[in-house]
């Protein structure tokens, strides 16, 4: 199962911020290069895009969860 993975250590976002809605939401399709959140690592945050394409979009990881680089963040079926 292809999985999209965290870039880096920090915490994950799935908005922009907590008044707009997510980049993504469990069952969109993905392709490559789509933004799926945003990792913030000291105040700064990073877009995590999408390095594989597929339907499907089960996030295994929540909103405002610490992880760690490498981590799962998505899964595609």
């Amino acid at each position: 199962m292809p999985a999209i993975h965290s870039p880096l250590p920090g915490t994950f976002y799935r908005s922009a911020s907590p008044d707009k809605p997510p980049y993504k939401t469990d069952g969109d399709t993905v392709a490559v290069g789509d933004v799926i959140g945003l990792i913030e690592v000291m105040k700064s945050f990073h877009e995590v895009k999408s390095e594989v394409a597929g339907t499907g979009l089960k996030f295994v990881t929540d909103n405002e969860e610490p992880v760690m680089a490498g981590a799962i963040l998505a899964e595609l079926s």
